[in-house]
C-alpha cells in the first residue's frame, strides 16, 4: 500500500529515537504531522517558528545522545528559524530543522513563500540540504542527522518540497537506515597525552576551564576522576556548567580572574579563546595552554596551544589517568586550589551586604538570592534557564548549578529570547523536575507569548522577571559615553509583564520588596500554572566600563 512521504519521514525520526517534534502549523509541512501520528511522536506546536528551533536546541541539550527535531513552513517559516538555527550553531547543538518548501514541480515559477532556504541556512549549518525524491526521504534523514552529531555537533536543514512531501511510494522503495545519534568516540594521540602530562608535572599553578565540549562529549565523570587525582582547580563556562558539581573540592566559581592572572598551565577542555577569554588575551603571555577539542580546526584558534588533544574529550581524560597510572606521577596542586579558595571566599564575602539588601527598588543580587534559597526548599530538582543580559549574569554568579543539565543558557550568540521555548522542551523531557526561568524585562518581549503555548500544553514553568525597566546592559555604556540625556532605544517601561501572563491563562504575581519574592514563588507553585515572577528591581547607572563583546 503507498504512504506518502510524511510518514516516511516520520518513520525515520523514530528510528533515530525521536520523541517530539517542535512546529508552527504550515501547509508545506502538514504530511509530516500525519506520520508523526502514526508513530507516536508527540507534536508541540508553538507561536513563532523561532521558538520551535530554540526548543529543538534545548531538547538536544536535555537529552544527551539524541538530536532535537523542529518542522518549520517555506519562505518565512524558515527566515523566522534562522535565529534559532544560528544559536544552535553558535552553542553546537546536535539538532535536524526540516523546511518547507514550495513544489518541486513549480520550482523558480513563484510558488507561495517559495525562497532558497539552503542557500540562508547553509553557513550557520552542518548539512544543508533538499530531498527531491520521496522514496529517499529517510536517507536524507539518516545523512542530516549524522552530520549534525560527528565531530563538534551542530545543526543540519533538510528542505522538503511539498509535492515530494505528499508524494507516494511503497514501504519497501524507502528503506529506512539505521540512524546513529551518538558519533563515535575518538581518542588523542597517546605521545600528545604524555606531553600533556610532561606539562602538567611541571608546572606550580595550573587550572582547567571546563566547557561545552565537555558536554558534548559526556565527559562530566572523566573529568572529575582526573581533578580528584590531580587536585587542579577548575572554572566552568558555557553548557561546561554543572559538569563539576559545587562540592567538588577543585570548584571555584567568583576567582577566575585571579586564576588567570597567577596561571602558568591553563588546561582549555572544551573552552574557546573567544570574547569570553579576550580572544586568549586573559591568559598569561608566558602561560602554556593544553587544549582539548573534539575538532582539530578549533585547536590554536586565536592563540597557540603548546599540546593539543583532539577528540572525545571523556577519551582525553580517561588516557590521562591511564598515562598518570603507567607513569607513576603523583601530581598535587592543593596548596594552590588552597589559595584560590581562600581568594574566593574574600570574593563571597564582599558581597553578601547586596545578597542581603532591603533596598527598594529591589537589588538585583537580593532578587537572585531569594530565588536561589526558594530552589533550595523545593523538593524536586530544578533546571534554570538564562534569558536576558545583566540579570543573567548576575544569577550565574550565585545560583549553584549542582549537576550537568541543571542550568541552560543561549551560548556565545547571546540570543535573547530563548527561555520560554528551552523551558518548553526542559519540562516535556524532565516532567518530574520544576523548570525556572530568569528573564530580563528586555529578553521577555521576545518569545514572551510562549506562555501560551505552556499553558495550551498544562506545562507548569515558573518565569522570574528582573524588570528595571530598561536594556540596562546597553543603557549604561550608552548613558556613560554619550551622556546620560541622550538615551536612545535603551528604555523600557516597568510594563506588568504578570498581567499579560495572566491574560494568556498562567498565574501572575508582582513584587515590589525582596520580602515579597519568596511567598510569591510559593503561590506561583502552588498554582499548577504556568506563572510568572514580575519584580521591581532598581535601575543600575553605574558603567564600570567595557561593552561585552
Amino acid at each position: 500500500m503507498p504512504v506518502h512521504g510524511g510518514k516516511l519521514a516520520a518513520r525515520a525520526l523514530k528510528q533515530a529515537g525521536v520523541e517530539v517534534v517542535f512546529t508552527l502549523s504550515g501547509g508545506h509541512i502538514m504530511p509530516l504531522y500525519d506520520g508523526c501520528i502514526d508513530e507516536g511522536i508527540r507534536i508541540v506546536d508553538v507561536r513563532h517558528e523561532q521558538a520551535a528551533v530554540h526548543a529543538a536546541d534545548a531538547w538536544a541539550r536535555c537529552r544527551p545522545g539524541s538530536v532535537g527535531v523542529a518542522a518549520i513552513t517555506a519562505g518565512p517559516g524558515v527566515t523566522d528559524g534562522v535565529t534559532g538555527i544560528a544559536n544552535a550553531w553558535r552553542a553546537n547543538s546536535p539538532i535536524l530543522v526540516i523546511g518547507g518548501q514550495g513544489p518541486f514541480a513549480n520550482l523558480r515559477r513563484g510558488s507561495l513563500q517559495e525562497m532558497d532556504h539552503v542557500g540562508v541556512v547553509k553557513p550557520i549549518t552542518k548539512f544543508a540540504d533538499t530531498v527531491y525524491q520521496t522514496h529517499r526521504i529517510p536517507e536524507y534523514i539518516e545523512l542530516a542527522i549524522r552530520h549534525a552529531v560527528s565531530g563538534i555537533p551542530g545543526p543540519a536543514f533538510l528542505e522538503i518540497p511539498m509535492d515530494i512531501f505528499m508524494g507516494a511510494c511503497e514501504w519497501e522503495e524507502a528503506p529506512v537506515p539505521p540512524i546513529r545519534t551518538r558519533a563515535p568516540r575518538i581518542s588523542p594521540d597517546r605521545d600528545e597525552v604524555r606531553r600533556a602530562l610532561e606539562l602538567i608535572a611541571g608546572a606550580r599553578r595550573p587550572m582547567v576551564m571546563a566547557g561545552t565540549s565537555v558536554k558534548w562529549s559526556q565527559a562530566s565523570g572523566a573529568l572529575q576522576t582526573f581533578l580528584a587525582e590531580t587536585h587542579i582547580p577548575v572554572y566552568t563556562n558555557g553548557m561546561g556548567r554543572g559538569t563539576v558539581p559545587p562540592d567538588c573540592p577543585e570548584f571555584l566559581n567568583r576567582s577566575r580572574r585571579k586564576a588567570l592572572e597567577r596561571a602558568d598551565l591553563v588546561i582549555l577542555a572544551g573552552t574557546l579563546l573567544d570574547f569570553r577569554l579576550r580572544f586568549g588575551k586573559s591568559i598569561p603571555a608566558d602561560a602554556r595552554i593544553i587544549q582539548l577539542e573534539m575538532d582539530a580546526t578549533l585547536i590554536g584558534q586565536n592563540r597557540p596551544a603548546d599540546v593539543p588533544l583532539v577528540g572525545n574529550l571523556a577519551c582525553s581524560f580517561e588516557l590521562l589517568l591511564e598515562e598518570i597510572k603507567n607513569g607513576g606521577l603523583k601530581l598535587d596542586f592543593s596548596a594552590w586550589r588552597d589559595e584560590l579558595r581562600a581568594a574566593e571566599a574574600e570574593l563571597e564575602a564582599q558581597v553578601q551586604a547586596q545578597l542581603d539588601s532591603d533596598e527598594v527598588p529591589i537589588d538585583p543580587m537580593r532578587m537572585c538570592r531569594e530565588v536561589r534559597d526558594w530552589i533550595a526548599r523545593q523538593d524536586r530538582e530544578t533546571i534554570v534557564i538564562g534569558d536576558g543580559g545583566d540579570i543573567v549574569a548576575t544569577a550565574a554568579k550565585i545560583l549553584p548549578v549542582p549537576r550537568e543539565g541543571a542550568w541552560m543558557d543561549p551560548g556565545p550568540l547571546g540570543t535573547l529570547g530563548v527561555g520560554m521555548p528551552f523551558a518548553l522542551a526542559a519540562q516535556i523531557a524532565h516532567p518530574d523536575k520544576r523548570v525556572v526561568i530568569i528573564y530580563g524585562d528586555g529578553s521577555f518581549g521576545l518569545n514572551g507569548f510562549e506562555y501560551d503555548t505552556a499553558v495550551r500544553f498544562g506545562l507548569p514553568i515558573i518565569g522570574v522577571v528582573g524588570n528595571d525597566g530598561a536594556w540596562g546592559q546597553m543603557m549604561r555604556p550608552q548613558g556613560a559615553v554619550y551622556g546620560w540625556d541622550r538615551l536612545q532605544a535603551t528604555l523600557l517601561h516597568f510594563t506588568r509583564y504578570d498581567k499579560v501572563v495572566e491574560a494568556l491563562g498562567g498565574h501572575g504575581e508582582h513584587c515590589e520588596r525582596s520580602e515579597e519574592i519568596g511567598p510569591a514563588l510559593e503561590r506561583a507553585a502552588a498554582s499548577g500554572k504556568p506563572a510568572l515572577v514580575n519584580v521591581i528591581l532598581r535601575q543600575d547607572r553605574e558603567y564600570k566600563g567595557g561593552i561585552y563583546v
